[in-house]
């Protein structure tokens, strides 16, 4: 065995402690009340009796009851059921039965003389401990290992390291399947699955005692036991585990619910005498689990005050798996709701591939109120936006989905960037005065390689270039949105293809080791040295990118939430548009076919000149119906084919089945029917009516 390696075992027995004295007065401190000390006559009595002070000496122990426990170990009166509260006992008047007086530890060769009558002791040598201060020492550093974990599997297994092999050889541990989460009350029958056997090794150390090594792998008990236990009701396991307390196994009760518990080959594990507990783990409200302790025949046998170590251990352990239930049920509600705040797929619009990354603050509250998104847009655009809701709490995280949602409606309008953050700024006014928070907002447009910022007190987004150069770019900070009152203003910048735009929160800039423009200019030198390993002419793939960027954090810089989202600029070339303007005059129908058959016939797509004359007919006609100023058509050539159909009449069109007597309402039947995707779109100065088909 390593002697380096240091793990945490309470021991059975008090070691000696150097410079102590058996005739040191503060050694009285370590002797408990009634315990057996010699007089100075050396009579053997009480120190009471021998003072004559009238105190009578601790009776002799009570024998145990029927079911192997003493009468402090009764079992309470039976509840209905499992999760019902235990019975209460109201101790009766009168009722002092004196406490057992614990056996003293094996007599050491050489000191059985000294330590009965407390004299001959070589100075510095102390006066060997009695069992009880070595079982509560025991429990003391038991609970502190079980009160570490703070999730299911870290509990229990500081209870079975806790045990094995100070308390016992072996132990088994069952909880309920599924355990229940606080007040619920789970229908459906009781069953107890087996969640963790641990056991000593065979080998066996020089003092003749067992190496304290734990295996993580399972051993053999998980063989012999049944996995799966449905406690009956009326059964003999359900009235062990309805008593609370726990039993021996040579207990009548334990007899007949051990072989329920463990299965049939199970109970070939059970020595004989009281070398098994059945220890019922109950949490605050009912049971939810079982323990069994065991120990080897060539061991000593449990005692009776060993029932009381093994509740106070099953005890813990219990409180300790409700409470993790509970934390685990929170955290999961908490991820839940972070989760569908945040985008689940990103989109995948025209011209530009996205990635992002989302970290919380910490793994223990991981909500806040960082967010991100992509909202595709009329024209193959799309908007960009990342915000930060002051703080990282429920409320915050509450507040961020509000104010993601109005973005998401306002960017459906196609309003321009300044004024979506206007907006912004008056919800969150309404949703209280202390709503505040930042949040930038960009539309790009691939098709004119431009890119529309507007900022409302975030940090500035970082454009890296196709040579390699990182640009922090300079857009207006603005006020945060909630402040009331101010205006927003818009910047318009070059979007070359090749290029990527970073758009992040302070979190990933700003910590208490570093102000915010210092993690900026880190972040800049981290996008440029990242870009040279990729060489001038190939940019660098888009999720390693945010991997390296993440990778800038130190130990120390996690103090808030970090929300990314990287867009590369593909754009679309220009000889892949066509884009004409056609007035709204009964002859524009023909026009639009016969300039799509243009269009097709250059880009070698004449497969799809039939589809696209009938189905730009379709739409054009529909325009022409009710527009009054020119109609757009515009079509895209990229892995699909799109056609783009916008008037200045904001009214949707819907899809509707026309009637057998009806002579229109086929057109937008026909372009569901035929083309890949379609939709519309009201912009601020009319609708957009857009369909794709694939490339054949």
């Amino acid at each position: 065995m390593d002697s380096t390696r240091v793990t945490e075992q309470p021991t059975s027995f008090e070691r000696p402690q150097a410079g102590a004295s058996p005739v040191d007065p503060r050694g009285a401190l370590l002797r408990t009340p009634g315990q057996q000390r010699s007089t100075p006559g050396g009579s053997g009595l009480p120190e009471a009796q021998a003072r004559g002070t009238g105190e009578t000496p601790a009776g002799p122990p009570v024998p145990p009851g029927p079911d192997g426990t003493g009468p402090e170990h009764a079992q309470p009166a039976a509840a209905e059921q499992l999760d019902a509260p235990p019975a209460r006992l109201k101790p009766s008047v009168g009722d002092h039965r004196p406490r057992p007086a614990p056996e003293g530890i094996p007599a050491q060769p050489g000191l059985e003389q000294e330590r009965r009558s407390g004299q001959g002791l070589p100075p510095g040598r102390p006066t060997p401990m009695r069992r009880d201060g070595d079982r509560l020492r025991f429990v003391g550093a038991a609970t502190r290992r079980i009160a570490r974990g703070i999730d299911l599997d870290e509990i229990v297994m500081g209870l079975c390291r806790a045990t094995v092999p100070t308390f016992s050889d072996a132990i088994l541990v069952y909880l309920r399947d599924p355990l229940p989460v606080g007040d619920e009350r789970p229908a459906g029958p009781v069953v107890l699955r087996l969640r963790r056997t641990d056991r000593i090794p065979e080998e066996r150390d020089t003092d003749g005692g067992f190496l304290p090594v734990f295996q993580p792998e399972p051993s053999e008990l998980s063989a012999l036991t049944a996995e799966l236990c449905e406690v009956r009701p009326g059964g003999a396991l359900n009235e062990v585990l309805r008593g609370v307390r726990p039993v021996f196994a040579d207990a009548p009760a334990a007899r007949a619910a051990l072989p329920e518990l463990l299965g049939e080959e199970g109970e070939s594990i059970i020595p004989g005498g009281q070398r098994a507990i059945l220890a019922p783990l109950r949490g605050r409200r009912r049971v939810i689990g079982a323990a069994v302790f065991l120990r080897r025949p060539e061991r000593i046998a449990f005692e009776a005050d060993d029932l009381l170590v093994a509740a106070q251990l099953a005890t813990h352990s219990a409180l300790g798996i409700d409470k993790a239930v509970l934390y685990g049920r929170e955290a999961y509600i908490a991820d839940e709701l972070q989760r569908t705040m945040l985008p689940e797929t990103l989109p995948q619009p025209t011209g530009v591939r996205l990635a992002s990354r989302y970290l919380p603050a910490a793994e223990t509250a991981r909500v806040g109120g960082d967010w991100y998104d992509a909202i595709p847009l009329p024209g193959s655009r799309v908007a960009l936006v990342v915000g930060d809701v002051m703080g990282h709490s429920m409320t915050s995280a509450a507040i961020m989905g509000q104010l993601r949602t109005t973005a998401q409606t306002l960017a459906g309008l196609d309003l321009p960037p300044q004024e979506v953050l206007h907006h912004l700024d008056e919800q969150a006014q309404r949703l209280g005065t202390d709503r505040m928070a930042t949040c930038l907002y960009a539309v790009y447009d691939p098709v004119s390689h431009r890119i529309t910022i507007a900022n409302a007190g975030h940090p500035p987004p970082v454009l890296l270039h196709l040579g390699g150069r990182a640009e922090v770019l300079r857009v207006p900070a603005g006020a945060p949105i909630g402040v009331g009152g101010v205006d927003f203003e818009a910047v318009e910048l070059d979007a070359p293809a090749g290029a990527t735009l970073l758009l992040y929160t302070d979190g990933l800039v700003e910590s208490r080791l570093r102000d915010v423009w210092t993690g900026i200019e880190q972040l800049r030198e981290k996008l440029a040295a990242t870009a040279q390993l990729t060489g001038p002419d190939h940019p660098p793939p888009l999720e390693a990118l945010c991997d390296e960027v993440l990778d800038m954090l130190g130990p120390g810089d996690r103090d808030d939430d970090i929300a990314l989202l990287a867009a590369r600029f593909d754009g679309i070339a220009p000889s892949d548009v066509a884009y004409w303007f056609l007035e709204p005059e009964d002859a524009a129908p023909g026009r639009a076919r016969r300039l799509a058959r243009r269009a097709l016939a250059r880009w070698g797509m004449e497969e799809l000149t039939d589809s696209v004359e009938l189905l730009v007919s379709e739409v054009v006609t529909n325009a022409v119906r009710y527009a009054s100023r020119p109609i757009t058509l515009r079509l895209l050539r990229t892995d699909v084919l799109r056609c783009e159909v916008g008037d200045d009449v904001p009214q949707l069109p819907r899809l509707r089945q026309a009637r057998a007597t009806d002579e229109g309402g086929r057109g937008l039947y026909l372009v569901n029917r035929m083309a890949r995707r379609w939709g519309a779109t009201r912009l601020s100065t009319g609708k957009v009516v857009w369909f794709e088909l694939n490339r054949i």
